[in-house]
C-alpha cells in the first residue's frame, strides 16, 4: 500500500463490494494495542457481525492484499514502521454472550472480563481464572491464555471458524489440540464464537475468588504501565521472572522500556517507548540469560508489522 493510487482503488472498491463495512487508512496501531506502541496499518478494518469478518477476508484475498487478524491487541507489539496491507479487528464491536445452562456461547470479540462477569451474574464457575486476562475470547483460545491454574482448554468444549479456504469449520474437544500457549488456530484459522462449559456454583464464592485474583494481579503486576502482560513464556523447569531476576535485569531499561521492578516476567512501555526499545530490552535480556542459565527465553509477545532493524 506505498502509493496514493493504490489506496484510492482500494477505497473505491470497497465503496462498491463490501459497503457495509468501514475501512480506515493510515490507521496507528498504538491505538489498538496495550502496548500503546506501533506504527500505521495501511488498512483497518472493525468488523461488527460474522458476515463482516467473511467478507473482509474474501475481499482482501481478492485483491491480494495480506491481512492480519487481531483482538484486543493485549498481546502485540506492532512495528514502528507499522503494518504493511489490512488489519482485521475482531474486539468489542464483534461480542455477544448466550447462556444455556451450564454453557456459555460468546463470540471471538468478546472480552474475557465479560464472559467472567456473565458467568458470575449467572452462578457459573469456572472461568474465573480468565477474568483479569485483559484480552478477548478468541484471542485466548489461539494461544490457549491461562492464569492462576487454569486455561482455555479447561472449558473448551466447541469452536467455530473460518478456515484458509474460507470454509466455516467446526471443532469439538481434542480437536482444538491445545497446548502450553499454542493450539490449532495458532496457524491461521479465524474463530467466530466458542462454547465454553462451565459449573454451577454459589455466588458469593465466585465472586470472592474473582476478587481475590484481582488483587493478587494488582500487588504483583505492573498493571499501572502499558505492557503486553507476560513478556517471555515460561520456560520448562523454570519460571522467566525469577531467571530474568537472578540475571540482575530487574529495572533494566533502555529508551522508554524497561523491566518491571515489580515483576521481571514484564517488559512495560514506562516512557513513549518505542517497538525498538522493546526490542532491544528483549534482546539483552535474551542474551543475558542465555549466559547465565543456559536457557533460551522464548517470546510470548507476538510481533506484527514491518521488518525492524533488532531481531530477537
Amino acid at each position: 500500500m506505498d502509493s496514493i493510487i493504490s489506496i484510492t482503488e482500494i477505497r473505491k472498491s470497497a465503496e462498491n463490494e463490501i459497503p457495509d463495512i468501514d475501512i480506515l487508512f493510515d490507521e496507528p496501531m498504538e491505538n489498538h494495542t496495550s502496548f500503546r506502541i506501533g506504527g500505521k496499518a495501511d488498512i483497518f478494518v472493525d468488523v461488527k457481525k460474522e458476515e463482516d469478518i467473511i467478507n473482509s477476508v474474501s475481499f482482501f484475498k481478492k485483491h491480494n492484499i495480506d491481512f492480519t487478524v487481531i483482538g484486543n491487541g493485549s498481546n502485540l507489539l506492532v512495528s514502528d514502521l507499522g503494518i504493511e496491507g489490512a488489519v482485521i479487528r475482531i474486539g468489542k464491536s464483534y461480542a455477544k454472550t448466550e447462556i444455556d445452562g451450564e454453557f456459555i456461547k460468546a463470540t471471538s470479540g468478546t472480552l474475557l472480563s465479560k464472559i467472567a462477569s456473565v458467568a458470575l451474574e449467572n452462578s457459573l464457575s469456572g472461568f474465573e481464572f480468565a477474568s483479569g486476562i485483559p484480552g478477548t475470547l478468541g484471542g485466548a483460545l489461539v494461544m490457549n491464555a491461562g492464569a492462576y491454574g487454569g486455561e482455555m482448554k479447561d472449558v473448551t468444549v466447541e469452536t467455530k471458524y473460518v478456515n484458509s479456504k474460507g470454509e466455516i469449520c467446526t471443532v469439538t474437544g481434542d480437536e482444538h489440540k491445545f497446548s502450553y500457549r499454542h493450539s490449532r488456530f495458532s496457524d491461521g484459522d479465524i474463530i467466530l464464537s466458542s462454547i465454553l462449559k462451565l459449573n454451577h456454583a454459589n455466588k458469593d464464592e465466585i465472586k470472592e475468588t474473582m476478587h481475590s485474583l484481582a488483587s493478587k494481579r494488582r500487588e504483583k503486576q505492573p498493571l499501572e504501565y502499558p505492557s503486553a502482560g507476560s513478556t517471555f513464556k515460561r520456560p520448562e523447569g523454570y519460571f522467566a521472572a525469577k531467571l530474568i531476576d537472578d540475571s540482575g535485569l530487574r529495572g533494566f531499561s533502555i529508551g522508554g522500556a524497561k523491566v518491571s521492578d515489580k515483576h521481571c516476567g514484564f517488559v512495560i512501555n514506562s516512557d513513549n517507548a518505542t517497538c525498538r526499545d522493546v526490542l532491544l530490552v528483549m534482546k539483552h535480556v535474551r542474551e543475558t540469560v542465555k549466559e547465565k542459565f543456559g536457557v533460551t527465553l522464548e517470546p510470548e509477545v507476538r510481533f506484527l508489522g514491518r521488518t525492524m532493524d533488532v531481531e530477537i
